[in-house]
């Protein structure tokens, strides 16, 4: 990252995503930090099998957030968070979709890009799942090597 005037300036931005309305609003935010920025907009969705989001919704319920089950279904949800990307102004916009935990993928796509900013919503950090498992946006800023900034989603 360099300075300008006392301001980072991002050169590569990392969003994640679910698809949900909330994820949607942090892939808005972050793009349009990237257009103020001219910065790359790298937009990463994780995605688990049915068998291990079976396996927590079993134990915590429907409280449980960033969770993609399957490669298609993240390859559309990458595809819909780039158009609200574009509409907000991103002009370099990359995607991934990778199997795995969403700190987890986050984490990797952060380093495989170079990524300076790391963008999460904040759903999850208030539910029951977020206090037993950990919320992703309070993992991710434990984890995170780069600034990260966390979009005001969720009430």
């Amino acid at each position: 990252m360099s300075e300008s005037e006392g301001s980072p300036v991002y050169r590569t931005i990392v969003v994640g995503t679910d698809g949900s309305r909330s994820s949607l609003r942090a892939v808005e935010r972050a793009a349009e930090v990237a257009r103020d920025t001219a910065a790359r907009l790298v937009i990463a969705c994780a995605y688990e099998g049915a068998r291990d989001v079976d396996r927590v919704v079993d134990r915590l319920g429907d409280d449980v957030g960033y969770q993609v089950v399957g490669a298609s279904p993240a390859e559309e949800t990458v595809r819909t968070a780039s158009e609200v990307a574009l509409k907000a102004g991103a002009t370099d916009v990359r995607t991934v979709v990778a199997e795995g935990q969403p700190v987890s993928v986050l984490r990797r796509v952060v380093r495989d890009y170079e990524a300076d900013l790391l963008v999460v919503g904040n759903r999850g950090l208030n539910t029951l799942a977020g206090r037993v498992l950990g919320s992703v946006p309070g993992e991710a800023a434990r984890k995170s090597r780069v600034d990260i900034l966390i979009v005001h989603t969720v009430g």
